[in-house]
This record gives structure tokens, sequence and C-alpha cells, in this order.
């Protein structure tokens, strides 16, 4: 009776090393886009938690606050440097846009001190999000709700 050589031949093993790495090529491109997302969804939620309170100010005052701070608890994190107005916040007319400024460090590159906003034309009644500012957010990075 022959004996059958147990193991894997050197064939074998670099086949899956070749395979390990083409998934390797795909996977940490797309992962290191979910992290950029990630960092950019707290922004996001900062902003979208002072719709109500600052629709519910001006619904009253008629005015906005002066600052986001006034109304809002939270106006940075540990990605977000500031949540600030943009432009004058006593329009009576019911305007407003507030930005999110990424931080400057500790977050990934393409993000850094990078701005986007959420604005109002009608006393919080409706919002929309957009890139923009001195050095504008790269649209990819948005979350789904500002698209």
């Amino acid at each position: 009776m022959r004996s059958r050589p147990s193991g894997f031949s050197l064939v074998e093993l670099m086949i899956v090393v070749a395979i390990i790495g083409v998934l390797a090529a795909v996977a940490i491109p797309a992962y290191n886009d979910y992290v950029k997302k990630s960092q950019v969804s707290e922004a996001t939620g900062l902003l979208w938690g002072a719709k109500t309170p600052l629709a519910e100010y001006f619904s009253n005052a008629k005015r906005w606050p002066a600052q986001p701070g006034d109304v809002l608890g939270t106006t940075s994190g540990k990605f977000t440097s500031s949540i600030t107005f943009y432009g004058t916040p006593d329009n009576a007319a019911g305007a407003i846009s507030l930005m999110a400024t990424m931080a400057s460090s500790g977050v990934a590159a393409e993000l850094q001190s990078t701005t986007f906003f959420l604005e109002t034309a009608d006393g919080g009644a409706t919002w929309a999000c957009r890139s923009g500012g001195t050095k504008p957010m790269s649209e990819i990075y948005l979350t789904t709700a500002c698209k």
C-alpha cells in the first residue's frame, strides 16, 4: 500500500496567499471609506440634533439664537471641531445655515478641517444638507440624508 503525503503543496499555499491578497486589496479601501463616513456621521448627528431645538426657538422668539450653543447641549465632538452659524443669525425671514467643521487632527486626512452645511429657509420647517465652505467636504463622505 502506498502512503499519500499529507498537507498542502507549495503551489496550493501560493494560490491561497494570492487569493487572500486580492481580497485584501479590495476590502481595505472599502473599509477606509466606511471609517471616514462614520467620522462624518458624528457631525451629521450633531447637526440633525440641532434641527428641533432651533426650530422651536425660532417659532417662539421669531428670531434665531445668538449662537448654536445657546440652544444646543453639544456643538463639538471627537471628530467634529464645531457647529457654528454661517452668515447672520438675525434673519427674521427664517433662513439660517449651520456649518459643521471637522477636526484638524484625529480624523482621516481627506476630512481634516472640511465643512458642510445644514440649512433652512423657512424657520426650521424643512432642512437641506450640502457640502460647502472654504474647504468643502467631498460629496462621497456625506451621509445618505445629505444627498
